[in-house]
């Protein structure tokens, strides 16, 4: 397998896959950087194949699924300052790469620069980009300042993201960006997005089906609300999550990480909860987590 020589030395690619060998054997080879692909245990041969398709590949192959979490390990592996992230179907356009970290090297407050994600072979805008172009927040350098992001469509500041905790097994997958960005801004951190970047997501047809992904999606609001926000939002949280079937097995579905979500809690500060109520009074830039195509 041919792959593009890396256009900018400050990057590392870090892609996080289960179990959907074929697509990512067709989107490797487009990524123009060093590849991470940590492998969430999968049981169809992924990792083998991509030694041999891709030599130059960092693989890492977990012993179980620990959902977001194994992008985290990805840029504890990277050897560069900024990690730009990918799933299975999605990859960088080319000079997006060179041009997201050039945002972060020009403004050592930012942590996140969001590129703008371009849908399927007709690269329709998707619609969470549009919803962050309209963040109410002060600007940064020009920019829409963001409470939240889509993880594929982001690049990170390795340093400032583990200095969070990067991804964790509690909220695990979907919706693992709303606690990061949460705990970024709080610590003083900028996001930004930076619409000149342009990622390409062709979603994969092996997703989840809607139901279950809005029970997922609620699933982790509920325990982002525990570890982050106050009680009452956690009430509100749970409260609007009652009101739907889907909803209600999202409920269920956190019930047995609430321990450790209640050990692992650290509700942010003031300003920040001002941030997010503005941006979700708003209703863009908002801090949940998109629900994603894969």
């Amino acid at each position: 397998m041919s792959k593009p020589e890396p256009e900018d030395d400050r990057v590392t690619v870090v892609v996080m896959s289960r179990d959907r060998r074929e697509e990512l054997l067709g989107s490797l080879a487009r990524h123009r950087a060093p590849v991470v692909l940590v492998d969430n245990a999968s049981t169809d041969g992924t990792a083998a194949a991509v030694r041999a398709a891709l030599p130059r590949a960092e693989v890492v192959e977990l012993p179980r699924n620990v959902g977001a979490a194994a992008r985290t390990e990805g840029v504890r592996r990277a050897r560069t300052p900024f990690v730009a992230f990918a799933d299975d179907d999605s990859w960088w356009a080319p000079g997006s790469l060179r041009t997201a970290a050039d945002v972060l090297a020009e403004r050592p407050d930012v942590a996140v620069v969001h590129a703008r994600v371009l849908l399927g072979a007709d690269e329709r805008v998707d619609p969470f980009d549009e919803v962050l172009a309209r963040s109410p927040l002060p600007r940064v350098g020009g920019r829409p300042a963001l409470l939240g992001f889509m993880a594929c469509g982001a690049m990170v500041r390795a340093d400032a993201f583990l200095g969070v905790g990067g991804f964790d097994e509690v909220v695990r997958f979907p919706g693992e960006e709303e606690r990061v960005a949460l705990d970024l801004v709080d610590a003083g951190w900028s996001l930004v997005h930076a619409p000149e970047a342009v990622v390409h997501h062709h979603p994969s047809p092996r997703r989840h089906a809607p139901g279950d992904r809005s029970a997922a999606v609620t699933r982790s609001a509920v325990l982002t609300a525990v570890l982050r926000l106050p009680w009452r939002d956690v009430a509100r949280t749970a409260a609007g999550a009652a009101r739907t079937a889907d909803g209600r097995r999202g409920l269920r579905a956190a019930l047995g990480d609430v321990p450790a979500a209640v050990r692992a809690r650290r509700p942010v500060s003031p300003a920040t909860l001002q941030a997010r109520d503005l941006v979700r009074r708003a209703g863009s830039g908002a801090p949940a987590s998109p629900a994603r195509h894969g």
